[in-house]
C-alpha cells in the first residue's frame, strides 16, 4: 500500500519542487502509522494478515493524509496564508479522519 500511495502522490505531485520521493514516503509511512493507532490494533486478537486486510479499506484516508501534508510542507501549522492578493485556507486535517473508528477492548 505504501509503495502504491507515494508512487501516485509523486505522479501527482510533480511539479511541487520540495517533494523528493524519501520525503513523500516518510509522509505516508506516518500516516499509516497514525492509522494504526487511531484503530487500536491492539485491542483486537487480528493478525498481521488480517491488520492489513483491514488498512487496505482505508487507503484514501491514507492516501488524502499523506497529499495534504505534502502540499502543505514549508506551511506547517499555518491555517492560513495571504500575500499579494492570494489567499488561502486549509482544510482541518480531522476531516480527513472522519470515518476511522477504534476498536475497543471489552473487560
Amino acid at each position: 500500500m505504501i509503495e502504491e500511495i507515494v508512487a501516485e502522490l509523486m505522479a501527482k505531485l510533480k511539479d511541487e519542487p520540495d517533494l523528493t520521493n524519501e520525503i513523500c514516503e516518510a509522509e505516508v509511512r506516518n500516516v499509516v502509522r497514525e492509522l494504526k493507532m487511531k484503530r487500536n490494533y491492539t485491542a483486537t486478537s487480528m493478525t498481521e494478515e488480517d491488520i492489513s486486510k483491514d488498512m487496505e479499506n482505508y487507503y484514501s484516508v491514507v492516501r488524502n493524509v499523506a497529499e495534504a501534508r505534502c502540499v502543505k510542507m514549508g506551511a506547517e501549522g499555518e491555517q492560513g496564508h495571504s500575500e499579494n492578493g492570494i489567499s488561502r485556507q486549509y482544510m482541518n486535517e480531522d476531516d480527513l479522519w472522519k470515518g476511522v473508528h477504534a476498536f475497543v477492548k471489552v473487560f
